[in-house]
This record gives C-alpha cells, sequence and structure tokens, in this order.
C-alpha cells in the first residue's frame, strides 16, 4: 500500500479540526471513512500520527513531522493541478527540426517564441526525417518540423507555408542552361550537373523526384553533408543544385560568387509542416508554435525573394 492525496488532505483537516468529527465534516466525508484513512496513513509509515484524547485530537512529534511534509506534497498537487489546466507546466518543449530548415528558420522562431513567453523553454534537435519521427513517434520529441511529412494514422501535420526549389550555381553554369526567355524546367537539367546533399537528406529525394531522376545519374562523388558546402561547390563551378528559399537570404551571403536562376511557372517546391503525434492532441503549446514558426517562414520568404526576385 502506498501513501494517497487522499490520505494526506484528510490527516491535514484532522491536524486543523483537532477532532474526527469536526475533521469529516472539513473533507466532506463520514467520520468513520476519515478514521480509516488515518489509521491506513499510519499503518503505512509505521508511526503513530495523533493522540486520540477524549475531546480532543493532539499531533505526535512524528505526525507534526509528516503534516510538515504533507504541506509541501499538497501545495506541490495544488499548483500542479492550476497550472495544468492552463498548459504551463513549465516543461521544455522537444522539438525536432530537418538540417536544411533549422539553420534558416530556428532564430526568426526563437525570437518570437521568448517576445511571447520568456519562460517557455525550447530544446531543438536537429536531425534527419527518419530519426526525427522514431524520436516523434517514441515520446522523445513533443513537434518535428518536416518537409513533406508522411501520411500516417498517428500522425498530425499542421501545414507551415510552401518553400519553392531555386536553381544554383556559377555564372557560367547558369549561362550555359540558355538565355532568360528559355523554359527553365527540373527535368531539362542534365543529371551529370546535378549535385546533391548526402544520401539521407529530404532535400534531396525532393529535387531527384522533381527532376524525375535516380541518384546513381547525379554526381555523388561531389555530394556534401551541408547546404553550406553544397553552395560552396557550385558557386566555384563544381555544378548546379536546388536550395529552398528559406536558405536564399544566409547561403547567397556566405557564397557571393553563386548565381540564382528561377523555374518556371510551376514553381517546384516543398510544404513544410509541423508534426505531432494524434495521440498527443496538441492544444494551445502547438497552436503558438505554429503561428510563430508561420510568421518566421512569411519573413524569411520576402526577404529571399529580394533575393531571387520571382517573376
Amino acid at each position: 500500500m502506498k501513501i494517497t492525496l487522499k490520505q494526506l488532505l484528510y490527516f491535514r483537516a484532522l491536524a486543523e479540526a483537532r477532532n474526527f468529527g469536526r475533521a469529516a465534516e472539513l473533507a466532506n466525508v463520514t467520520q468513520p471513512a476519515l478514521s480509516m484513512q488515518i489509521k491506513e496513513l499510519e499503518g503505512v509509515l509505521g508511526v503513530k500520527l495523533v493522540e486520540r484524547l477524549p475531546r480532543d485530537v493532539r499531533l505526535t512529534r512524528e505526525g507534526r513531522a509528516v503534516l510538515e511534509r504533507a504541506e509541501r506534497v499538497l501545495s506541490e498537487a495544488m499548483e500542479l493541478e492550476a497550472t495544468a489546466h492552463h498548459e504551463n507546466l513549465g516543461a521544455a518543449l522537444n522539438v525536432g527540426m530537418i538540417p536544411t530548415v533549422a539553420p534558416y528558420l530556428l532564430a526568426g522562431t526563437l525570437a518570437r517564441l521568448r517576445a511571447a513567453d520568456i519562460t517557455r523553454e525550447l530544446r531543438l534537435r536537429e536531425a534527419q526525417t527518419n530519426d526525427l519521427l522514431s524520436a516523434l513517434r517514441d515520446g522523445r520529441l513533443d513537434a518535428v518540423i518536416l518537409a513533406d511529412p508522411p501520411r500516417a494514422p498517428d500522425l498530425y501535420a499542421a501545414p507551415l507555408f510552401e518553400d519553392r526549389f531555386v536553381l544554383a550555381g556559377s555564372t557560367a553554369r547558369l549561362a550555359a542552361l540558355g538565355t532568360t526567355s528559355d523554359v527553365l524546367r527540373p527535368m531539362a537539367l542534365r543529371p551529370e550537373h546535378l549535385l546533391l546533399l548526402d544520401e539521407g537528406h529530404c532535400l534531396a529525394d525532393q529535387a531527384l523526384d522533381v527532376c524525375r531522376l535516380d541518384r546513381r545519374q547525379t554526381r555523388l562523388d561531389l555530394g556534401a553533408s551541408s547546404m553550406a558546402t553544397l553552395c560552396g561547390l557550385v558557386a566555384q563551378g563544381f555544378g548546379l543544385t536546388f536550395l529552398p528559399e528559406i536558405a536564399l537570404p544566409a547561403e547567397s551571403s556566405a557564397a557571393p560568387d553563386m548565381r540564382l536562376r528561377r523555374f518556371d511557372a510551376p514553381e517546384p517546391a516543398r510544404q513544410l509542416a509541423l508534426v505531432r503525434r494524434h495521440a498527443s492532441e496538441g492544444g494551445a503549446w502547438f497552436d503558438d508554435l505554429h503561428s510563430h514558426l508561420c510568421a518566421a517562414g512569411h519573413d524569411l520568404l520576402q526577404r529571399a525573394r529580394q533575393v531571387a526576385p520571382t517573376g
């Protein structure tokens, strides 16, 4: 048998009333029920908590020590109940992002979260899609930001925004594709000129999909583990690559020799989404996070379209 909150509540009522009948009235139970709970509490603890006098109840030395601890436990329980109703338990949000999103979307989102609630702690994990989904389903993450998330009955995906792809390369590489009046389609690219992130990155898979290519047709010997490395390679003329719009402000600044060109409509794109478990039911924290991510994404896209104007 274990100590229960009910036993502590009854014991506190008895300590206040110093009479079993009045304590039962305070606790809104019958006197026999209260008396039984006190006896069970004494049995669990192995100590006598009260001295039973004809018209009075007096706490023993052990009873005073237990009452002091019971007050703390009941106070914490009441605070937990109150804050739970407002979804502000003080627990950190564990959120995952894919590597082709985190470096660009995180800073703006954190700034908004901090401005809205300085007490909210956000813990970020950056990993590839499969690892994030495993951590989400295991309960190690509360939500993840993915591109084109899989449809699954155990997941709920709230769309954030569309992130279009832009073609990046050196001046010479892009000029070789033809004049600006020529139609530029992903499927028109020569596969041997295309550089991608290393296998496992969803951005690489998405690029292959829009080009209707197999990875074996691309320049695997020059695959890169990060967007920064990829941009450095194409800026030096080693090939062409796809960049998501949200990466344009940062990567264009870091690789000034890199040039960009928009695809003709309909432009290829990925859909970013905030994903949680269906069973977690979301709540204010999910809606707030979704709102801040959308706002940060909107700002990024505005800046991106200054770097690479749309037609």
